[in-house]
């Protein structure tokens, strides 16, 4: 589910295009040790979570995509979360290992599992209305279940502010393009069962590549047909897309986007994470998607 393209130092692109989600929240895969005092951490999401919790000490190891809050960067990086290695996280002597769902590959993970340490797999659908379980799993986990109701509570009741601001926003809605990335004029696209798809909806836009399910290439045709107004891409690191690198593209010069130079680039974890931090990523492309707009 997870922040997130030679990005989030290292592979969120790949952790995005690879991504294959759930309609609903399977339950969280092991109970955690809620006394651990070393944890290692997979999934940006995950770790940005006990930093909220208060359990950044406890960490002695993050994945490469836990680069926030920017403190989580100093941590020994045990690598990209789908491309791990079982020795590199046993040489942290962790005696919790706590990895959002689709971390891998699947035979490392069948080691962690047997190696008698407690680990638990947080569920990483692509729904708002999820984060608050998603946090709660963390804290039950790490034993910080009241911070971690406190932190849902009011992420949840951001969430429902938002779409309370959202649904005032007058039609015709924007129809939005998310770009994960461009490969020889290609289009990579977020279609339908993203996390593109839902914070697009969030912030009150319409996904223009709605056709598709998941993240795939589309073809000159396609992007011609969904007539977006605005391209939606993440920033990564120092890099973000540029309009020049965008509206080049023959498939997008016609579109409206293209007239009015529309594209907006959010950080990756902050955009596609959804954590604690999801309202505001989700009223934050709102505003850039309607800047005429209050909410």
């Amino acid at each position: 589910m997870t922040a997130y393209l030679g990005m989030l130092r290292t592979g969120f692109v790949a952790a995005a295009a690879a991504l294959v989600i759930s309609a609903s929240p399977a339950p969280a895969a092991g109970e955690g040790n809620p006394s651990a005092q070393r944890i290692v951490s997979i999934g940006g999401t995950v770790t940005e979570i006990l930093y909220a919790l208060g359990a950044q000490d406890r960490i002695v190891a993050v994945d490469s995509t836990s680069t926030y809050p920017s403190d989580a960067m100093s941590k020994p990086d045990i690598g990209y979360m789908r491309a791990l290695s079982a020795e590199g996280i046993l040489a942290q002597e962790p005696d919790l290992i706590l990895a959002e769902e689709g971390s891998g590959p699947p035979p490392v993970i069948e080691i962690l599992k047997a190696s008698r340490i407690a680990m638990a797999t947080v569920p990483t659908p692509p729904d708002g209305a999820a984060i608050g379980r998603k946090i709660r799993d963390v804290g039950a986990a790490v034993g910080r279940a009241a911070e971690a109701d406190a932190l849902a509570v009011k992420t949840e009741a951001d969430l429902k502010a938002l779409a309370e601001d959202v649904a005032t926003i007058p039609e015709p809605r924007k129809r939005v393009l998310f770009v994960l990335s461009l490969a020889n004029g290609r289009v990579m696209a977020g279609g339908a069962d993203t996390e593109a798809a839902a914070i697009i909806e969030m912030a009150g836009g319409i996904n223009a590549a709605s056709g598709i399910s998941g993240y795939k290439p589309l073809s000159d045709e396609a992007v011609i047909a969904a007539k977006p107004d605005v391209i939606l891409a993440m920033r990564r690191g120092n890099h973000e897309l540029k309009p020049e690198d965008v509206f080049v593209l023959p498939s997008l010069q016609t579109s409206p986007a293209a007239q009015n130079k529309a594209l907006v680039s959010l950080d990756g974890l902050l955009l596609l994470g959804f954590g604690p931090r999801t309202p505001e990523a989700a009223r934050e492309l709102s505003r850039r998607l309607y800047p005429d707009g209050d909410n």
